[in-house]
């Protein structure tokens, strides 16, 4: 079973497998051919879900201990969510959602782009301090600068 994100409907993945998106994924297709193939797809008998709270909530926790949770949109969350509770695989190009889904032992498909190499737990760098933090904040606590993400490595 493959859970498809935007992108594997923007660059036509095909697949064998059963396939489930969340409906909200309509929404980010934008142009008219990636939207014809979304509401192909649904003709064809792919799945919308609507993943549960208790998955949504596990993943927001993953989210933030990588340190992507503010780099996910709702949509992201969902896929992610959706994968985790079906035990599927996540088709989709976004490295951040990539990074979480490697947390859950989420398999992923990348569409276009090469798949992340490893999993990074990012840290949040003040711009004017230099203070690191291990979670994200708005503002620094010392200098009341903007954060930055940036790989702890």
């Amino acid at each position: 079973m493959r859970v498809l994100d935007a992108s594997a409907f923007i660059d036509d993945y095909t697949t064998d497998d059963e396939v489930v998106t969340v409906p909200s994924v309509r929404e980010e297709l934008t142009d008219d051919s990636s939207g014809y193939r979304f509401d192909a797809l649904e003709g064809a008998g792919m799945r919308l879900h609507v993943p549960g709270d208790g998955p949504r909530e596990q993943v927001e926790r993953a989210a933030r201990t990588t340190g992507d949770f503010t780099e996910l949109s709702d949509v992201d969350l969902r896929l992610l969510a959706a994968a985790f509770e079906l035990g599927a695989t996540l088709v989709t190009d976004d490295y951040a959602m990539q990074n979480v889904a490697e947390e859950l032992d989420v398999s992923v498909d990348a569409v276009a782009k090469e798949g992340i190499e490893e999993q990074r737990d990012w840290d949040y760098q003040c711009q004017g301090c230099g203070r690191v933090y291990d979670g994200h904040r708005e503002r620094c606590e010392i200098c009341g600068s903007d954060l930055e993400r940036k790989n702890p490595q």
